[in-house]
């Protein structure tokens, strides 16, 4: 199927461009030195051979990104796996999810739907602020990821949003593809995840009728993406005290490439995705909802699948009796297990590069990253108790 041009700046590359875009990308010198660094000893010739035998995107994905994410499973995690008894594998859906990391959130989704049965992986939606660089855009496009553009004026960003939803609605009714974009723009740098309605009406400027309907169009499943260690908790940290200390703080060049890398290669103990049911008979049920309200009340409606779905692992409940000077969740770990966590929170302390940095605001930061899902699953069940 020819993708219309109007999506050709943002959409992933087809597959009758993938030969030039890899020899592209078998050119270009930063390309070379992270592939020497992925797979030391392997000759960029033995690569560009096995990248040369990928006729499609999901080729590609199989070839290099499923054997890849395996490989780093074994050194940085505890295991990794998906629920999806809520949906019918045998469909497509818009993923939306929490965001922990930048680049795994959605990779790791591409393996597990994979795993899961699925016949496809997932088109990932990406913001053009981590594009800086040309291979980086290329390598992306070949890994089936469509751009979010974002530095753009007000009216340049109005039609852009408006060309992203059509593109969505395209990918998910006339592809067949999934698609995966996260609840918010940027990670939750406190854990505390929450829709942000304007992702909801950005994906009603596509499709056909009335909001409510073009939003049934792309069949949304809530997911909720837990990691039980997150590596980049102490830059996060980090960053919200730079944006405490400094009102025009804007991040040093090269910053979200080291949030990549250490949230790649972090070690993230063990890693639970679910699913929840599709929205589609919820936003049956409030089909008359007038337009104000319609999104925001979508929008608590995911955020309710994702608390409710989180996994939950001591450190979050260590987290949450430390910061309130308790112990009511003390039957969810053991004294070891509280011992291990504050230890590893000092490690992670002491990782923090400021001239002068706030250790107690450091260390409550870090804290509230891992207690907020504790915080919003017992909110959630306290609120269902009282129904």
């Amino acid at each position: 199927m020819k993708t219309p041009e109007i999506f050709d700046a943002i959409r992933p590359y087809e597959p009758e461009e993938l030969p030039m875009v890899f020899e592209r990308l078998l050119a270009d010198q930063q390309f070379r030195q992270v592939i020497a660094y992925l797979y030391p000893g392997v000759s960029i010739e033995a690569v560009g051979a096995k990248m040369r035998q990928c006729k499609t995107n999901l080729d590609f994905q199989k070839a290099f990104c499923y054997t890849f994410l395996e490989s780093l499973l074994a050194k940085a995690a505890k295991g990794c796996d998906m629920d999806t008894s809520a949906i019918d594998t045998t469909k497509r859906y818009t993923f939306v999810s929490n965001h922990r990391d930048i680049v795994l959130d959605s990779a790791l989704l591409d393996k597990l739907l994979i795993d899961a049965g699925f016949t496809t992986t997932c088109e990932i939606a990406i913001g053009d602020n981590l594009l800086s660089l040309p291979w980086v855009r290329d390598l992306v496009r070949v890994n089936k990821a469509f751009i979010v553009e974002r530095s753009l004026p007000p009216r340049q960003m109005l039609l852009a949003s408006q060309r992203l939803a059509q593109y969505m609605h395209f990918a998910i009714e006339e592809k067949n593809e999934n698609i995966w974009i996260a609840q918010r723009e940027g990670r939750a740098k406190d854990s505390d995840d929450r829709t942000q309605p304007a992702i909801l009406k950005m994906m009603a400027m596509g499709g056909e009728g009335k909001p409510v309907e073009r939003l049934r169009q792309l069949h949304i499943v809530p997911l909720a993406i837990s990691y039980e260690y997150d590596p980049c908790d102490y830059l996060k940290a980090k960053e919200l005290q730079q944006r405490r200390d400094a009102t025009e703080f804007h991040k040093a060049p090269g910053e979200d490439v080291l949030s990549m890398r250490t949230g790649i290669m972090g070690y993230k103990g063990r890693i639970h995705y679910h699913c929840a049911p599709c929205i589609d008979s919820y936003l049956d049920s409030i089909a008359d909802t007038p337009k104000g309200e319609l999104f925001d009340k979508v929008a608590a409606h995911i955020d309710e699948e994702i608390h409710r779905n989180y996994r939950l692992y001591p450190c979050n409940y260590i987290a949450l009796d430390v910061l309130e000077g308790i112990r009511a969740h003390d039957d969810h770990y053991t004294d070891a297990d509280k011992a291990f966590f504050l230890k590893y929170v000092d490690g992670q302390l002491a990782k923090v590069e400021l001239a002068h940095p706030d250790e107690d605001f450091l260390w409550e930061r870090i804290l509230t990253m891992y207690a907020n899902p504790a915080r919003n699953q017992l909110a959630l069940a306290g609120k269902e108790e009282g129904k």
